[in-house]
C-alpha cells in the first residue's frame, strides 16, 4: 500500500538524509551539506512522484471514435523518461515508444507520456516499465493492440559492476493485434526498430 510520504513529517525525512550522510562517511553539518537533506527530500518528491499518480484515472479521459473506426495505428516515440532502478536506486533514462490500435475510443497523446512518465517515477526495472505501460493502456483504452518499445541506459551498469558506458538495454510489450508480424513489423519500423 502507497502512502503519500511527501506529506510526512519533514523533519524525520531530513534526519533520514542525515543518517545516509553520516553512513557513507560525510558530516551533514559541515557548510556544502548543511541544506543537502532538504533538496534531497525535495528531489525525491519530484523522482519518485509516480507513485502519487492514479494511472488509470489519467487514462479515464478517452474520446469516442465519433461515428468512424480510426483503424489505423497510433504511434507516439520519443517519450523521454527518467527512472530510479529497483537494486541499487540509481538511475535509468532513456525512451519509449508507445501504439496502440484504437477500437472504439482514442486516448489524448499527452496521456500516453503521461503514463510513461507515472510508472518510471518509482522504483523499477525496465522489464516491468514496459509491461505496466502496456497493460494499462490495454485495460482502460481497450484497443485491438497495444505496442510499447523502451530503451534506456542504466548507471547501475555504466557507472558501476561492470562498467559498459555504452550499452542501451531494449523491452518490447506487444498486446493483442501487435503480435501479428505485419502488425509488430509496422510499429517496429515507425519507431525505428
Amino acid at each position: 500500500m502507497s502512502t503519500d510520504w511527501t506529506k510526512a513529517d519533514d523533519s524525520h525525512k531530513h534526519s533520514a538524509v542525515e543518517r545516509i550522510l553520516e553512513m557513507i562517511g560525510e558530516d551533514p553539518r559541515r557548510p556544502g551539506l548543511v541544506d543537502t537533506p532538504k533538496r534531497i527530500v525535495r528531489s525525491w518528491a519530484t523522482l519518485y512522484g509516480g507513485y502519487q499518480v492514479d494511472v488509470a484515472k489519467l487514462l479515464f479521459t478517452a474520446f469516442p471514435c465519433e461515428g468512424h473506426r480510426y483503424r489505423d495505428m497510433v504511434v507516439l516515440g520519443g517519450i523521454g523518461f527518467y527512472s530510479m532502478c529497483e537494486h541499487h536506486m540509481l538511475p535509468f533514462f532513456g525512451h519509449a515508444a508507445v501504439a496502440y490500435l484504437p477500437d472504439e475510443k482514442l486516448v489524448g497523446v499527452s496521456k500516453l507520456a503521461r503514463v510513461v512518465d507515472a510508472f518510471a517515477r518509482r522504483l523499477q526495472v525496465q522489464e516491468r516499465l514496459t509491461d505496466q505501460v502496456a497493460n494499462a493502456i490495454e485495460e482502460a483504452v481497450q484497443p485491438l493492440g497495444v505496442g510499447v518499445v523502451v530503451k534506456a541506459v542504466h548507471l547501475c551498469m555504466t557507472s558501476r559492476g561492470v562498467e559498459q558506458d555504452h550499452t542501451e538495454m531494449v523491452t518490447s510489450a506487444l498486446r493483442g493485434k501487435f503480435h501479428e508480424v505485419a502488425v509488430r513489423s509496422e510499429f517496429l519500423s515507425l519507431v525505428g526498430m
